[in-house]
């Protein structure tokens, strides 16, 4: 149930300490309020019967009934004597009516009753005697306004106000705090993928600057250690082709025996496969510009190739929607999954190509031995060969792990899977984006 990222979250609990210290602040608020407004509404009720008290004693019998009329039409106030079979409705019991009684027996003796409603007439009743030895009992009907407790409109906006302003800092907190992070993943994701991101900005506050320059040192270094490694490749790579040809000329040149010199030329050859195979994992795949690419007539153009040396290769290409690619990085590694196909798989090789749910899949199957699921992920490191089953061809255990670097480049992946019947299905799953 909690957000997944960490704005959110951040917002979440901030505004979730906003909210309870508000309902905190308005309850305390409240409980505070209740007293001085209960003593105010009992002496409002506690004057009105001493002054109802005061006119009767003083006014003379004739004129009381005027009174009474008086009472009503102008102050809202209704006399009624008290009768004892009244159907007495009590007042809620809360805090502040509970103050309310409170104050009024104080004001107007122990005999005071307040109710809500008499004979189903509401109100603010308050009972009263013209003399405490009087055993009539009167009662005095107030507006129920002046008996119940509502919280101050202004209150509530000023409240609200206040709600929404911290809501609106704690946002700008929690994007502050997100924003370097966000900034910072995409940037390792960027790293992931073989390239080198943008430096961040090593600004802001102390833990975030030096994590944004202990960033920026690390993306810089990876960037220098690519670049070593693939000029030490290369340099190797190119010192070592020369004398290999010159070596294949003077085995074709000085050797008399045909099969001496066709073994001498296929250990060259192998030797020249593998200084490709080095280039190719030398060969810094994002310099490539990527760009809106129909993959299929260059897939078919792959497969044409393939039976033009020699190769059993069977193409399924579906129409293939435009994607955004790096198409000699793509086709470098269809081309090394066919090789390894064919290299430790034997027999048949099929290429299917299909738009599966916006991505790309193409699967190279074989008929050989499989890998073992234990050892998949093994396989995608460099310089790594399975020493069992796969092991009877020569190779630099580079073929899968340049794919790899290849999928992860175009944010793919590439999934290694038995094939139904034997065998192994190497499938490069490529987003289509646009």
């Amino acid at each position: 149930m909690m957000p997944r990222t960490l704005l959110a979250r951040t917002f979440l609990l901030l505004a979730l300490l906003v909210l309870l210290s508000t309902a905190g602040w308005l309850s305390l608020f409240r409980y505070i309020d209740a007293e001085p407004r209960a003593r105010e509404t009992a002496q409002l009720a506690a004057s009105a019967v001493n002054l109802i008290r005061a006119s009767l004693f003083a006014a003379a019998p004739e004129k009381r009934l005027g009174l009474f009329m008086d009472f009503v039409t102008r102050e809202d106030i209704r006399l009624l004597p008290a009768e004892p079979h009244d159907e007495v409705v009590a007042m809620p019991e809360s805090r502040f009516h509970r103050l309310l009684q409170r104050e009024l027996v104080v004001r107007l003796g122990e005999r005071t009753r307040i109710a809500a409603s008499v004979d189903g007439v509401s109100g603010f009743w308050v009972s009263f005697r013209l003399d405490e030895a009087d055993s009539e009992e009167y009662w005095l009907v107030l507006p129920r306004e002046r008996a119940t407790r509502d919280f101050a409109t202004h209150w509530l906006a000023w409240a609200l106000l206040a709600v929404v302003l911290a809501l609106a800092i704690a946002w700008l907190i929690a994007s502050r705090i997100s924003r370097p992070l966000k900034a910072m993943a995409r940037s390792a994701e960027t790293v992931g993928r073989g390239q080198i991101p943008e430096p961040l900005p090593e600004d802001g506050a102390e833990e975030l600057s030096r994590l944004a320059t202990a960033f920026n040192a690390m993306a810089a270094d990876l960037d220098r250690h690519q670049r070593d490694r693939s000029e030490v490749l290369a340099g190797i790579s190119h010192d070592l082709r020369t004398p290999l040809t010159r070596l294949r000329l003077e085995a074709e040149m000085s050797m008399a025996s045909d099969e001496a010199r066709q073994a001498v030329i296929a250990d060259i050859e192998q030797m020249e496969a593998v200084i490709s195979q080095f280039m190719d994992y030398a060969r810094d795949e994002s310099g490539e510009t990527a760009i809106l690419t129909d993959l299929g007539p260059l897939l078919a153009a792959v497969a044409e190739r393939q039976s033009r040396i020699g190769r059993a290769l069977v193409a399924a290409i579906a129409p293939l929607p435009d994607a955004l690619l790096r198409p000699k990085a793509v086709i470098r590694a269809v081309t090394n999954l066919i090789d390894n196909a064919a290299k430790y798989g034997g027999g048949d090789i099929t290429l299917t190509a299909a738009a599966v749910d916006g991505e790309i899949r193409l699967e190279i199957a074989d008929r050989g031995p499989g890998i073992p699921a234990a050892e998949i992920d093994r396989l995608k490191r460099p310089f790594t060969r399975l020493e069992t089953a796969r092991t009877d061809a020569g190779g630099t255990g580079l073929g899968l792990a340049i794919v790899d670097r290849v999928a992860r480049l175009h944010d793919g992946r590439l999934e290694l899977l038995p094939n139904p019947g034997g065998g192994l299905i190497a499938r490069l799953v490529l987003p289509v984006r646009r």
